[in-house]
């Protein structure tokens, strides 16, 4: 991989490794709508003059079916769902919890026929669902319905891509992501508008809020692509392993969240877990959006 690659392949691991810490310090003061609500109009207003001026958004919002699929799986349920776990539950197990993502991933793959089940696939699923249970039975700090909100969360990115695969995927990139986060904001201007506080929040949530919508959703949209271009699929979609790491120390560092040994043991279970799950066709898990917290 070339030096620019490395440079890309870093930048993304990180910005896509600190939303679970700045969603933490966010919902602290924000719903979870008002909180969905303004990341997707900043990132929305980021990168709508782009794709304006490259005319890629009009083709998009014309096959709206498989738009409206795509974001209700990929924005619209998950980021809300994802903040409503992050009320209770710290940043880095959520962030872990996530690291299933392709293990889901592989189950969707395998149970729609397009690839078969070998044995290494099934020791590699397992292998991940023990480090699921090994978090979430024995080192779980948050409640049971906050574990199963981001067990949606995992589902949703998991579907994403086989839709943008399948219906979305010889359309222009940034175009779709502009149109996507266009939709989320439609939908969720009543409920965030709503639920808004009655003062100003503090600034560390402002400055949260403005991270993930200007870093995280449309400076990390634009990098990952290039990054996919310079290296490829197979290699970019890789930060999907790294992320949850990111998550987990900046949880304990920052926010003194607690590191157990089985928290390194059930990380450990679905890393490798999902390597195998994943070795042997990744086609649908390397879509762009599906690391996207």
């Amino acid at each position: 991989m070339s030096r620019r690659g490395w440079l890309l392949f870093s930048a993304m691991s990180v910005i896509w490794g600190i939303p679970y810490l700045l969603i933490k310090i966010a919902v602290t003061e924000l719903a979870p709508a008002t909180l969905v609500l303004a990341r997707v109009v900043i990132a929305a207003v980021v990168l709508l003059p782009i794709t304006v001026r490259r005319r890629e958004l009009v083709p998009v919002l014309r096959r709206w079916r498989p738009l409206l699929a795509y974001t209700v799986v990929e924005l619209i349920v998950p980021w809300y769902f994802l903040a409503f776990a992050e009320q209770t539950l710290s940043s880095s197990l959520t962030g872990l919890l996530l690291a299933m993502v392709p293990l889901v991933s592989a189950i969707l793959v395998i149970t729609t026929g397009d690839e078969r089940l070998g044995m290494r696939r099934v020791f590699g699923l397992l292998l991940g669902f023990a480090g699921v249970v090994a978090l979430v039975g024995i080192d779980l700090h948050g409640s049971l319905l906050a574990v199963g909100a981001v067990g949606i969360v995992a589902v949703g990115y998991a579907l994403g891509p086989f839709i943008l695969a399948r219906h979305l995927s010889d359309l222009p990139e940034l175009g779709v992501v502009a149109a996507s986060l266009l939709v989320a904001a439609a939908v969720y201007v009543p409920f965030g508008i709503a639920q808004a506080p009655a003062g100003t929040p503090s600034a560390p949530a402002i400055a949260a809020v403005v991270t993930l919508g200007v870093v995280c959703t449309a400076l990390a949209f634009v990098l990952f692509f290039r990054l996919i271009a310079e290296v490829g699929p197979a290699r970019a979609t890789v930060i999907t392993y790294v992320n949850p790491a990111v998550a987990l120390v900046l949880g304990v560092v920052v926010l003194g969240e607690s590191f157990t040994v089985v928290t390194g043991i059930g990380f450990a279970l679905i890393l490798i877990g999902s390597v195998l799950g994943t070795g042997r066709d990744r086609r649908r898990a390397e879509t762009p959006v599906c690391a996207e917290p």
